[in-house]
Parts: structure tokens; sequence; C-alpha cells
């Protein structure tokens, strides 16, 4: 197979299989850890209008979803490419990456919240992601 179509497919194949992990996470957050009275975390107007009602405890899995989701894509994303292994994996961190920004404009989340996300669930998971595909590959 063409090596830049191999890279291709493999920067889709991690796109796709992170962004389920990181909705499955999300999915299953509410049983683990419920929204707040009243909220309901499907709907973003609802999110938007009861997020000072959220506890820091409320963060962890969609901190979660967003760090494993990327660890997972970035790792799919390198293991499969033909070449270019790391910059594959940092083709997920920055796409996911540019997901949190986008919205951390759109939730009006505690500023720790944001920070925490953007610092070190993305770059660094898809980091993580490339050097452990790398090292499985060797």
């Amino acid at each position: 197979m063409n090596p830049t179509l191999r890279n291709v497919i493999a920067v889709i194949i991690g796109l796709v299989v992170g962004s389920g992990f990181n909705m499955g996470i999300i999915m299953v957050s509410g049983s683990l850890i419920p929204p707040p009275e009243g909220v309901d975390s499907t709907q973003m107007e609802s999110l938007v209008n009861n997020m000072h009602l959220f506890k820091p405890k409320h963060f962890i899995m969609p901190f979660l979803a967003h760090a494993v989701g990327t660890l997972v894509g970035a790792f799919l994303a390198a293991k499969l490419a033909a070449k270019y292994h790391f910059n594959m994996a940092m083709i997920i961190g920055l796409f996911f990456l540019l997901g949190g920004v986008s919205s951390a404009f759109m939730l009006p989340a505690p500023s720790w919240f944001i920070v925490v996300d953007l610092v070190l669930a993305y770059i660094p998971m898809a980091v993580l992601g490339a050097r452990l595909a790398i090292k499985s590959n060797q």
C-alpha cells in the first residue's frame, strides 16, 4: 500500500477510534458520577446554564475521556502508520486539542479545568501514545 495513503488511513482510524473512546467514557460518566440535580448532561443548553452547579468531581470523567480518547487515537495512528509514526500521533493530539479549545469557548467550565484539560489531556497523551506504539513496534 502507498505509504501516504496508509498514513492517511492510520490518522482516520485514530480519529474515529479515539473519538469513540471519548464518547464511550462520556456516555458512562453519568452513571459513575451523576451530574448535579436537574442537569441534563446530554443537552448543551443545560450544561451552559448549570455549569455553576458542577463540583470538581464532575470534571474527572470529561478529563479522562479527553485524555484516553487522545491516547488511544494517537497510539493507533502511530502503530498503523507506514512512517512518520510520531507525527501521525501528533496530528491526533492536535485535532483533539482543537476540539478541547472549541469546547472551552462553548462551555463556561472553571478556568482550572480548562487549563488542566488543555495542558495535560491532549499533547502529552499524544506523545505517550506515540512512544508506546513506537516501543511496541521495536
